[in-house]
């Protein structure tokens, strides 16, 4: 065991508020971030719970919710692609849902084929439930926006765009941020979308490749033959761009962005302080050290070197509280995204910070004077 860790170790409770402080600065960075994430994750929905590998919408679409109808003669482009396998339309468009207790509410209409092979149906949805959707104006929505919609109570009559509709079924973890999901079949949604498609329209053309990397290919060859026209993204590629359409447009992802830099500069300006404080306790230590010879750097990397072993203790607790936190946040339906990414990030960012605590700690030892002893 070094030297430092040792120190440590014998000084434990006057390292404790500063470990304590890194550990508040990691989870708060790690939940944050995925928090961010799951909050995001969400605006992706209808792209991530398809079998779609290539996605074909309007030119410069940021978003899957903000597509615009394309001539269905395109079918034809995507379709005469080498290593496409099958090409359906998707219909994605706003609507105006009438609660059957009283009041409206904004909801996003997607119409699917209904077949088990299907590349647009969300892969939640089991067979019966498919085979529910194909009666005419029959709809299916997330179990947690039933009672947004005024649907958790029996008996009723929703309408969508003035058209009556009936829910048949529910699914998990399709919930959305802003306008509910409505999954119909394509004949229900362009009933019910009406005049806002053009009956020769769609909004998208959903493409199923032979292999995942010729979606990459087959995307890029549709942009270079047909960008002026259209837009062609692979399934990964048009998720990511949802994601970060909605996390820079809007000022959620900022504000959540600063409070996460918040935890940051706060868990910094404790641990300095704290390692500082430490530093200057252990003074007549140091001078000992010094009178006897041992180079003042040297004393310099052990102050470092505590400040590795804060930065790390701080981690391995912060791991498991993050972990918690994250069922925690389940049970009430919050979505913590900790994927090893942010998890790798929040303790490189966490040490780091902790080390550039530990520089400004060395401040006290260049005062310490082998002469202090006489004092």
């Amino acid at each position: 065991m070094s030297y430092a860790l040792q120190t440590l170790w014998h000084e434990r409770s006057r390292y404790a508020s500063g470990v304590l402080a890194v550990t508040f600065s990691a989870v708060l960075i790690a939940l944050q971030c995925g928090l961010l994430l799951g909050l995001f994750k969400i605006t992706s929905i209808p792209i991530d719970n398809t079998r779609a590998d290539v996605w074909v919408g309007s030119t410069a679409v940021s978003a899957v919710d903000l597509g615009k109808p394309i001539p269905t003669s395109y079918l034809t482009r995507v379709a005469g692609m080498p290593g496409v396998t099958s090409v359906e339309p998707y219909i994605g468009n706003f609507a105006n849902f009438t609660k059957p207790v009283g009041g409206t509410e904004m909801c996003f209409v997607l119409g699917s084929r209904t077949d088990p092979d299907s590349a647009g149906a969300a892969g939640v949805l089991t067979h019966e439930q498919l085979d529910l959707l194909t009666m005419p104006d029959s709809i299916i929505v997330d179990v947690s926006e039933l009672e947004r919609l005024g649907l958790d109570q029996p008996g009723g009559k929703p309408k969508i765009n003035g058209k009556e509709v009936k829910l048949v079924g529910t699914v998990r973890g399709l919930r959305s941020i802003a306008a509910p999901w409505i999954f119909c079949s394509l004949h229900t949604a362009r009933h019910l979308v009406g005049p806002l498609l053009p009956a020769d329209h769609v909004t998208y053309f959903l493409a199923r490749t032979d292999t995942p990397e010729r979606a990459t290919q087959i995307a890029a060859e549709l942009r270079a033959q047909y960008g002026s026209d259209m837009g062609a993204y692979t399934n990964t590629e048009f998720s990511y761009k949802s994601r970060k359409y909605w996390l820079f447009r809007t000022k959620a992802g900022i504000a959540i962005g600063y409070a996460a830099l918040l935890g940051l500069l706060v868990g910094s300006v404790i641990t300095a302080q704290t390692l500082y404080s430490a530093t200057t306790a252990s003074a007549r230590e140091f001078a000992i050290l010094l009178a006897l010879g041992i180079p003042r750097w040297r004393i310099s990397v052990m102050v470092m070197a505590q400040s590795f072993w804060v930065g790390l203790a701080g981690v391995v607790l912060a791991c498991p509280t993050c972990l918690v936190l994250q069922q925690a946040a389940r049970q009430v339906g919050a979505e913590v995204d900790l994927r090893w990414q942010v998890m790798v990030g929040t303790v490189v960012v966490t040490i780091g910070m902790a080390l550039v605590s530990g520089v400004a700690a060395l401040r006290s030892v260049r005062q310490i004077e082998p002469m202090s002893l006489l004092r």
